[in-house]
């Protein structure tokens, strides 16, 4: 077989990952049924972190569905903790050393999903022993369908993903996100944009983690950086990009974990002069 044929990827019927792709392709299917029809939205941290119906309504969907398969299973989801940093911070600190824990993200762009704007997603990692060994985001507005087993690549459509070769910052197309939080976070980020915006091709914000994880993974996007995020925003696809041959820390260097919540991933080839530039536009900011 010539080396450069791709293999398509299946996985068993009975597996874990099977079953997170189940999840997450019927919950999309779901999702994507009632876009436009959403009445009521509800606040959590603040009037630009909203929830609906659809969130929870999906996340009850997963869960059930993962706990048909694996009833001894612990489940992290985003509508099933309290908003606030330190509910977020007990519900991780009481789950993380499960040997099993499903993380998910039932509506990861549930702005972008209320304003019609196709760029959301359903993302369910699982854990083993606080490891990510599955990752699977599902974006139903393309049904694309991004899958990453510990160990055995990653794959979209079947065939396998790797990111970019981008070597250098003047060439590279980054994301980012803006924080939630006013004071201290969405400052560092507006700082952070403002020193790459004249050192790279362009950045693009386009308001899911998880799918520019996924973009990175794909080779679409060279790097992405954000603050304030949520084990659920990144689990599935830190895995996603660590199986595509990319690299995933927070941004201050430190190798990724379910704890990271400030989070710079790359294609590896700029990853150190993306967080030099990181690490310098912080420490202007607090000059």
């Amino acid at each position: 077989m010539n080396e450069n044929e791709k293999i398509p990827y299946v996985v068993s019927s009975k597996s874990y990952t099977a079953v997170a792709i189940n999840c997450a392709a019927k919950a999309g299917e779901w999702i994507e049924s009632k876009l436009g029809t959403v009445k009521q939205l509800s606040t959590k941290t603040s009037a630009q972190d909203i929830v609906t119906e659809v969130d929870k309504g999906a996340e009850q969907m997963i869960r059930k569905l993962i706990l048909t398969h694996f009833p001894d299973h612990a489940i992290l989801g985003e509508e099933g903790v309290a908003p606030g940093t330190e509910a977020y911070a007990k519900a991780l600190d009481d789950a993380k050393d499960e040997e099993y824990l499903w993380i998910i993200d039932p509506v990861d762009g549930t702005t972008n999903y209320v304003h019609g704007f196709p760029f959301y997603s359903v993302s369910i990692a699982l854990a083993h022993h606080g490891e990510v060994i599955v990752g699977v985001i599902y974006d139903p507005s393309r049904d694309e369908l991004f899958v990453a087993e510990k160990g055995k690549g990653a794959y979209v459509h079947g065939n396998p993903t790797y990111v970019s070769k981008e070597e250098q910052l003047s060439d590279s197309l980054l994301a980012t996100g803006f924080p939630l939080d006013s004071t201290v976070n969405l400052p560092l980020n507006m700082a952070e944009l403002q020193a790459l915006l004249p050192k790279v091709r362009n950045v693009r914000a386009g308001g899911s983690a998880a799918l520019h994880l996924a973009y990175v993974a794909a080779g679409r996007l060279s790097g992405y950086w954000e603050h304030g995020l949520s084990v659920w925003d990144v689990a599935a696809g830190a895995l996603l990009v660590q199986e595509s041959g990319g690299k995933v820390t927070d941004t201050e260097g430190r190798p990724y974990d379910l704890s990271v919540r400030h989070l710079a991933a790359t294609n590896g080839l700029i990853h150190q002069r993306f967080l030099d530039t990181l690490k310098d536009a912080g420490e202007a900011s607090v000059r």
